[in-house]
């Protein structure tokens, strides 16, 4: 199994649905139904949108899956190359939780606490933001990325995507060891193995961990894992225990400061103006037991879940107006994640209903230490800045924050004909948070201390339905459409700034049409999907600088895809997406002229109105093998008054390499293009961007166990 999904041209598109005209005037019975159809790719079944297995061609919305087994022929270790190929999504490296982390944007909108992270069940980053730095692609068996919320099944969490990591289960693994050595002297090496069974108590065990270098010389990242699965029948059900931990060491890069109409030239590509001893330091530790027995009610699944992190953070921005003064901030930080859901899942007739409650609760509690001005450095990068401890501390800023997502929810599938399958579900969500945050200021000493607390107790829905036109053997037509109403309590993105007030969550519509279907024996598979989803009180900076709940976005688009099998073990895969994602109000404060603008209409930054991305996968178990991936970011601008334009710009991947028996060895290369343009924005430094990551070339060996 590969990606489901991939955008063609709509010339394409059409010519596909052209083929099924013509396939369903010569179908022999005149139904176009067939009793019983081969599987295809679009029968791959999934479970982010309803918890219960399903496939791909009956859910009524727009989901991709990438298959473990792709992840690892591509090498893909990132998030960023693992959803190269899901069409209309970016994820480059990086942002403002370090060189492990990523920033993915979906229909259009850049931020990253704007999508839902879930591994395995459970949502990775809780109630606060994804935790990507902690997440690796060891051992997986299968991405899915659901575009649009998840407003029943994970509630107040997601806006724009849902990506769920799912491992193998117990028992089962990759059963691969890897090694690889890049430029900048970076190894990293990982392995995926079933341990012995003891009894009834199946086993696996994945370990993997890297060291990487940048072209930044002092950007780094030194990072290792190790997770545990075991399953064991007990008392007429299942239980399962995993058990991670993970180690992050990053040394961050600085971003590049935007001056007028583009980025700055008086800072180098690769200069670093963080403090000498700048990092990004996080011990995650992770826990989870889950036990699923039928009963006379129906199928009964728990999930507890906790998790805690030890976050040490160093880093400092650069004045933006370039004076060489920077803002170094010192943080510790602690986060608390447990999440438990429990559902009874009951089949009767052609309907099954899930009904269930789950919570989820964060708690996060940081200190921070700033040196506004701290030190000021020449804007050339040649004297490396001082340490923390150099530094004079004039801030100091205490964060202690408890979240609770709460809510009770029923999901209703009910497919009245062999053609049909319709979606309805509703949540009842409790939030609530309670924040006390202090801010100590020197000269002349000033304290404030504020506490703040909001509940919100609001419904959440979904409905949608899909309906096949045509099916001969494992071709077909599928039409569907949805709604979702989603909300989501304001983000807390832990930066160094006094933010004591607690805002109104923020809240999204989103309509969706589409097609899915298969050709040519089903080799050949494709989706076009046309969307829009309308925010409302969303969190912006006010002209006075704080923040408020006042601007609103529309986000629209079209996505076109398909996948094509043109022989055994060589695919082809091609997408499109076109994304018009503006602003429809909201009142910014220009930095340079401290006035009041309206940017009402204006597209969103970073948000490209074209994406487009193909490959080339050639993946025989023995010989020759290789594969090409190449993405396409159109123009797009870096500021909200759309007066810094930038151009397009493509990235190419590629490995060629050779198996033979247990054994492989392959040649690896990432962005071979070496183009570095700005792909994500830093929420601390004002009008501050990070660049894409240079070209490395790999060498791998590979043994499968």
């Amino acid at each position: 199994m590969t990606v489901r999904k991939v955008h063609v041209s709509s010339g394409f598109l059409v010519s596909c649905l052209l083929a099924h005209g013509v396939a369903m005037a010569q179908s022999s019975d005149g139904s176009g139904e067939a009793s019983q159809a081969p599987a295809t790719r679009l029968s791959t079944v999934v479970v982010t949108a309803t918890r219960t297995p399903e496939p791909v061609d009956q859910i009524p919305a727009d989901i991709s899956v990438v298959d473990g087994s792709e992840l690892r022929f591509r090498d893909a270790r990132t998030l960023a190359s693992a959803l190269s190929l899901v069409p209309g999504v970016e994820a480059p490296a990086g942002g403002d939780s370090g060189p492990s982390s990523a920033v993915p944007s979906f229909w259009g909108l850049h931020e990253f606490d704007a999508f839902l992270l879930v591994v395995d069940g459970v949502p990775w980053g809780g109630a606060f933001n994804p935790m990507i730095t902690t997440l690796d692609m060891n051992d997986v068996q299968r991405v899915e990325v659901l575009k649009g919320s998840a407003p029943v099944m994970f509630g107040a969490t997601s806006f724009v995507g849902v990506v769920q990591q799912i491992h193998y289960p117990a028992g089962e693994a990759a059963d691969e060891i890897d090694l690889d050595y890049g430029e900048y002297d970076s190894a990293r090496g990982s392995a995926s193995l079933v341990l012995p069974q003891i009894g009834d108590l199946k086993q696996s065990l994945a370990i993997d961990g890297q060291s990487l270098g940048f072209a930044d010389k002092r950007e780094a990242v030194a990072n290792g894992k190790a997770f545990y699965r075991g399953a064991l029948d007990l008392g007429g059900g299942k239980l399962t225990l995993d058990a991670d931990l993970t180690f992050v060491r990053d040394t961050p890069p600085s971003p590049v400061i935007r001056s007028g109409a583009g980025l700055t030239g008086l800072t180098p590509i690769n200069a670093n103006f963080n403090p000498a001893d700048a990092r990004i330091n996080q011990n995650e530790y992770h826990g989870q037991v889950g036990y699923e027995r039928p009963t006379a009610l129906g199928d009964w699944s728990t999930l507890v879940s906790i998790a805690h992190s030890d976050i040490k953070d160093v880093r400092a921005f650069l004045h933006p107006e370039l004076s060489g003064a920077a803002d170094s901030q010192d943080q510790d930080r602690h986060i608390d994640d447990d999440y438990v859901d429990t559902h009874l899942t009951n089949t009767f007739g052609p309907s099954v209903l899930t009904v269930g409650a789950d919570l989820l609760y964060g708690h996060g509690q940081q200190t921070t230490r700033n040196g506004n001005s701290g030190y000021t450095v020449p804007l050339d990068g040649s004297v490396l800045p001082p340490v923390t401890s150099q530094i004079a501390v004039n801030e100091i800023g205490n964060l202690n924050d408890d979240r609770v997502f709460a809510g009770q929810y029923a999901q209703l599938d009910w497919k009245p004909g062999v053609r049909w399958d319709v979606t309805a579900g509703l949540r009842l969500n409790e939030t609530y948070e309670h924040k006390i945050s202090s801010d100590f200021n020197t000269p002349p000493p000033e304290l404030d201390s504020q506490t703040a607390s909001r509940t919100v107790v609001r419904p959440t829905e979904t409905v949608g339905a899909s309906y096949r036109a045509w099916r001969d053997g494992p071709d077909e037509l599928v039409a569907y459409a949805d709604f979702r109403n989603a909300f989501k309590p304001s983000a807390l993105d832990f930066g160094p700034d006094y933010t004591p007030t607690i805002l109104m969550p923020e809240t999204a519509k989103s309509y969706e049409a589409g097609l899915k279907g298969a050709v040519d024996a089903g080799r050949l598979t494709y989706q076009a999907e046309l969307f829009q989803l309308d925010f409302s009180n969303l969190v912006v900076a006010t002209p006075s600088g704080d923040l408020a709940n006042a601007a609103g976005e529309r986000l629209r688009g079209v996505e076109l895809e398909t996948r094509w099998e043109v022989v055994r073990d060589l695919s082809l895969a091609g997408n499109f997406a076109y994304h018009d994602a503006k602003f429809t109000q909201y009142l910014f404060a220009d930095p340079d002229s401290g006035l009041s603008v309206d940017v009402g209409g204006n597209q969103l930054p970073l948000s490209p109105h074209i994406l487009a991305s193909g490959g080339l996968l050639y993946t025989p178990p023995r010989g020759l093998n290789g594969a090409v991936v190449v993405n396409y970011i159109g123009r797009r601008y870096l500021d909200e008054e759309n007066t810094a334009p930038v151009g397009g710009y493509a990235t190419v991947a590629a490995t060629l390499g050779y198996r033979f028996g247990r054994y492989g060895i392959a040649l690896e290369g990432e962005n071979l293009t070496n183009r570095r343009p700005p792909v994500t924005s830093s929420e601390f430094g004002s009008e501050s961007f990070y660049l894409l990551n240079a070209r490395t070339a790999w060498v791998r060996v590979i043994c499968k166990l």
